[in-house]
């Protein structure tokens, strides 16, 4: 697989299928991911992969603490508002996700099952979690991880697994600091989770669109 190819074709997996991965496919992966660049080589990111018992009782909890309505108190705190052409395209991505799925825009009680679902990851059956020390300035570490996760994710789509880079994995991090026995000294950043993509599955399919290089290049000179 050329390099155009996997930036193309690797896609967010909303559904994985029940397959485990070998550790051994994952720990290669990491092994070549260690090679992302980082500011002034500082290789801010620690990982931490959880698999097994341990990411079951993770999406159990997960899943009740939002059933429960429970407020999130993430690390990195999610945008409260965006600029109208980032929100237009957040508004469309969700559409064409819905629609993949027959579920109408005021079908609240599917989007709330499909919410579910996103506590348990799509049935992804590895978490891995990246942080980043309290000490680091989170602007630079932040484009660090940003790096190292895109190179993850497009070694794992070499590999034939899928991934799905959520903010909603981390919602609750003194769940995760308490499962992963993440220090305290650490901020969770996101989680990626990993599988083998269920490629039959419908919102593995939804068309995907990208902006136009007239809408974000300028050219100079």
């Amino acid at each position: 697989m050329n390099i155009e190819a996997a930036v193309k074709g690797r896609r967010s997996i909303r559904k994985f299928l029940n397959k485990d991965i070998p550790p051994e496919v994952i720990r290669d992966i990491l092994e070549a991911a260690r090679w992302s660049p980082s500011w002034g080589n500082t290789q801010s990111w620690n990982f931490h992969v959880i698999t097994g018992e341990s990411l079951a009782r993770f999406k159990e909890a997960n899943q009740r603490l939002l059933i429960d309505d429970t407020p999130s108190t993430p690390d990195i705190p999610m945008p409260e508002s965006w600029p109208d052409a980032c929100r237009l395209r957040y508004n469309d991505m969700g559409r064409r996700l819905y629609d993949s799925l027959g579920i109408a825009r005021r079908d609240t009680d599917a989007r709330r099952k499909l919410r579910i679902k996103m506590a348990y990851l799509f049935d992804a059956p590895c978490l891995i979690v990246p942080t980043i020390h309290k000490d680091n300035a989170v602007e630079y570490a932040m484009l660090d991880i940003g790096l190292i996760v895109q190179t993850l994710c497009l070694l794992a789509h070499g590999q034939g697994l899928g991934t799905l880079i959520m903010a909603a994995a981390v919602q609750y991090p003194d769940l995760i600091r308490e499962i992963a026995s993440i220090p305290e000294d650490r901020r969770i950043v996101v989680g990626i989770a990993l599988g083998y993509p269920d490629l039959a599955h419908e919102i593995n399919n939804f068309e995907r669109e990208r902006a136009h290089l007239d809408e974000f290049v300028h050219w100079v000179g």
